[in-house]
């Protein structure tokens, strides 16, 4: 068996993949950034490859046609916008999941021959406010550390970031190195107890946005004990005293902390040389995220505490290639390798190099803006690739609007079904992950290949590819004559050379000639290279700058705050993940994590539905009751959309609420309204074939044996199997049903099972993993409605190692067979030995089977 040297295209990580076309997916021992880890989504690759879904051939209005006359339409369209209504009218919405070359040329056509900076990317979800406040702070957006940092700090600090959820490998390179010198310490610092917090020595449970508090607490502490590094801030830094006092006017108390919290952590942070403040979505997805991100910065460099081996704040970014996307430009107000686009003389160096017609002289729309620019008419033409935006951007209902609105609107993707696809004049398919080559740079600044292991469907074409054949066919074809990856990240590091002479951190002359199919993973400008231990930063006068930073007023609202994030197996919105059947088995439905206390007043239950509202809309999900979100604060995971949910998009509820600084949207801060939802009745069914339900709840998910899907509705129909026969969507079948109150149907054709539903007035109780496994077998009527398994045929349970299909009831037996401990529980059914991330379930399942001993 053949295996290919690849990338992992889910989290910044960019933990490399050994692979190949028959669905086998291996760590690769030899990556720098994993050393052979993988997550569950990683481990689970092999499954998201098939062709089910995709988009086979370009489309316009729903039929196939040819490449030509699809890339003439969107050529004439653009190019129609633009000579009508000017350069601004048109629009790219790209991804950090595209590749370094095709952000490239993407970025090159908008910026440098249509004459716009009108392109922006799903990357301003994730890591823009930390781009904003490392320019501000280092006049550049460089990450100083790299991960071996994270094994040779003293103290990490985790702050708005579930790592074990989110970026697994690092949280087990942390948690190794922590075994290996248990006086590591661990803080972490999230409004929610998250599996993170497991690993953590201390959970603060900081009020919301409460970070610029209590990160101006740190630095009023650090010039109060006079444990700053002078020497440094004197030969370095300029703003010091304008940022300490600031820091003094805040009130640490607005961090929602104790005192005696407060202490520890100062006492922690500033008597540790070695520390790192690893940060995420918590701290960027705010109002007040880049003042958030200056707070931190401001601390490590009134202590020097950077660029030195194990210290120095450090964002983890959500995409694969976000920070490839930074580097050639990817964002409305950057231009490509690092270079300012506010500055005339980088402006004249790009557009000389690009020999291009025009080139952009303002920032171009964000994504937010960009969007509400759709909604309003101002553009005219709309190219999204490669993500979701109805879906994944706040007030998802609105944007879908505005996609509507736009007089023409092209979606290259993979997939043929999206909520943003479903609102396309043009289809363009893309190749997908294992069918294209090119590079993606992690979060350390490591950049590695994506390489191609399979052949891809005959009619689709890598993006690059199509960005460059509209350019030829808007007239531009000698400035995007490419023959191949290659060519364009020769060309990035050509430009890279040409901008030396401004001094950026940027440095990729390693690269030059370099043997691209050979590329090893390799950080720029070098290896195992830190900024900033000695200064050399990317001002004028090459010193950094500490911000005076206010911390924002934090008052009480009415309702519930609504915190989104990201499931611990799921990626965006599902179109890769959504299709292997193991991740979807641990968590298979929308739900909202609410507070047992509030949950109580709401007179809810768990397996309840809560309905969600306010002025943005609404929508159904499962309560989850559970003691790790704090009072009045809901989580909801923001993964599920139209095509699979009836209501289930939470991000339709967030408002269009934006850091000013860096236009980031505040994701994790709308307020709804909360309320149990009062179903007349509850279901769930399982089928071979896809289900279509017609219900006011349903989440569908692929399991082991076909599909299945989580019911419910205000309105009892009249006849139960006429109903499961229409939403399971089923040819004539032998129909076996069980009536009463809680009624059951198994679908047999030719003897073998087909689907089974079953309802009640309340939450289905049954053995879903068992059902679903007699799905497509010969399994009798009888088997099929009992709900459980036999005696001979123990049920695994609900999946809790999604990585090794692990199920709860498999575990329990382990323990009540003798294992003590995570590690025999590992040992015995090979539960958490891979990722890891389910760990945290598995101690709680240590501690809840836990007996008190009896008195002596």
């Amino acid at each position: 068996m053949s295996l290919t040297r690849t990338t992992c295209p889910y989290c910044g990580v960019g933990c490399g993949v050994l692979a190949s076309a028959d669905g086998t997916i291996q760590g690769d021992p030899d990556h720098p950034a994993n050393f052979g880890r993988l997550c569950s989504k990683g481990a689970a690759l092999g499954q998201t490859i098939d062709l089910d879904g995709r988009l086979l051939e370009p489309k316009i209005a729903g039929s196939n046609v040819s490449w030509d006359d699809a890339l003439d339409l969107v050529a004439k369209k653009f190019s129609q916008a633009v000579a009508e209504h000017g350069p601004d009218s048109v629009a790219f919405y790209v991804s950090g999941q595209l590749l370094t070359e095709d952000y490239y040329v993407a970025n090159k056509l908008m910026k440098g021959f249509i004459g716009s900076a009108n392109i922006d990317t799903n990357s301003r979800l994730c890591m823009a406010s930390s781009v904003a406040g490392h320019k501000r702070a280092f006049g550049s957006d460089t990450v100083p550390g790299t991960y071996a940092d994270l094994e040779q700090a003293d103290l990490i600090v985790l702050v708005g970031s579930n790592l074990a959820w989110c970026h697994p490998v690092l949280h087990q390179r942390i948690a190794a190195a922590k075994a290996d010198r248990p006086e590591m310490r661990v803080i972490n610092v999230d409004p929610r107890k998250t599996a993170t917090s497991n690993l953590a020595d201390i959970h603060l449970q900081i009020a919301p946005d409460g970070d610029v508090a209590l990160f101006n607490g740190l630095l009023a502490h650090l010039a109060d004990t006079q444990q700053m590094d002078m020497d440094y801030v004197t030969q370095h830094v300029n703003g010091f005293d304008a940022a300490v006092a600031a820091a003094r006017h805040s009130d640490a108390a607005d961090s929602g902390l104790s005192a005696a919290d407060l202490a520890e952590f100062y006492a922690l942070w500033s008597g540790t040389q070695k520390v790192v403040t690893v940060y995420s979505q918590g701290v960027n997805q705010s109002n007040s995220g880049t003042d958030k991100v200056n707070a931190i910065l401001n601390c490590h460099l009134a202590t020097g505490r950077i660029g030195k081996p194990g210290c120095g704040p450090f964002s983890v970014t959500g995409q694969p290639n976000a920070m490839g996307g930074r580097e050639v430009g990817g964002l409305a107000n950057m231009l490509a390798n690092h270079l300012d686009l506010e500055n005339p003389a980088h402006r004249d160096l790009v557009q000389s190099f690009w020999d291009a017609p025009v080139l952009c002289q303002t920032a171009g729309l964000k994504a937010i803006d960009l969007f509400e620019a759709c909604a309003s008419g101002q553009i005219k033409a709309l190219w999204v690739m490669s993500t979701n935006p109805a879906v994944s951007l706040p007030d998802a209902n609105a944007v879908a609007d505005a996609i509507a609105k736009v007089p023409f609107v092209a979606v290259s993707d993979i997939m043929e079904r999206t909520d943003t696809g479903d609102l396309a004049d043009v289809l363009l398919p893309a190749s997908g992950w294992g069918e294209k080559n090119g590079t993606v740079t992690n979060s350390e600044r490591r950049i590695s290949r994506q390489r191609a292991f399979m052949e891809a469907p005959e009619h689709a074409r890598p993006d690059w590819q199509i960005i460059c054949d509209v350019a030829a066919k808007m007239g531009w074809g000698a400035a995007f004559d490419y023959n191949g990856p290659e060519a364009i990240f020769a060309e990035y590091v050509a430009l890279s050379q040409a901008a030396a002479s401004f001094e950026r951190d940027l440095d990729l002359s390693q690269f030059e000639g370099i043997d691209y199919e050979a590329m090893q993973p390799t950080q720029w400008p070098s290896n195992d290279h830190r900024f900033f231990a000695d200064g050399g930063f990317f001002h004028s006068d090459r010193k950094a700058k500490m911000l005076p930073i206010a911390a924002p007023a934090l008052t009480d609202h009415v309702g519930f705050r609504l915190n989104t994030g990201r499931n611990r197996d799921q990626w965006h919105t599902m179109t890769r993940t959504g299709k292997a059947p193991r991740l979807g088995a641990h968590l298979a439905e929308p739900y909202a994590q609410i507070h047992p206390q509030d949950a109580a007043e709401l007179g809810v239950t768990n397996g309840d539905l809560l309905r969600l509202d306010n002025a943005n809309g609404q929508t159904i999900l499962r309560a989850l009751i559970s003691d790790q979100t704090a009072r009045r604060q809901l989580f909801a995971p923001m993964h599920w959309t139209r095509q699979n949910s009836s209501r289930g998009w939470v991000n339709g509820l967030v408002p269009a609420s934006t850091d000013p600084v860096s236009g980031q949207p505040a994701l994790k801060a709308g307020y709804v309204a909360a309320q149990k939802f009062s179903a007349k009745w509850f279901g769930f069914c399982a089928s071979l074939d896809p289900i279509a339900p017609d219900s006011d709840y349903f989440a569908v998910a692929k399991s082991l044996t076909g599909w299945q899907a989580e019911l419910a509705g205000s309105t009892l129909p009249t006849d139960w199997a006429a109903f499961a026969q229409t939403i399971l969507n089923l040819p004539e079948c032998d129909v076996a049903t069980v009536a009463g109150p809680a009624p059951r149907v198994a679908f047999h054709q030719n003897g073998v099972l087909r689907a089974v539903f079953f309802a009640g007035r309340s939450p289905v109780q049954l053995a879903r993993a068992h059902v679903v496994s007699l799905i497509g077998t010969k399994s009798s009527a009888l088997a099929a409605l009992a709900g459980r398994a036999a005696a001979d045929q123990p049920d695994p349970g609900t999946t809790i190692c999604a990585c090794l299909n692990v199920g709860v009831n498999t575990i329990q037996s382990a323990i009540e067979a003798g294992a003590s401990s995570v590690d025999a529980i590992g040992t015995a059914t090979c539960a958490g030995t891979n990722c890891g991330s389910c760990k945290p379930e598995l101690q709680a399942l240590l501690a809840k089977s836990a007996r008190p001993l009896a008195a002596e």
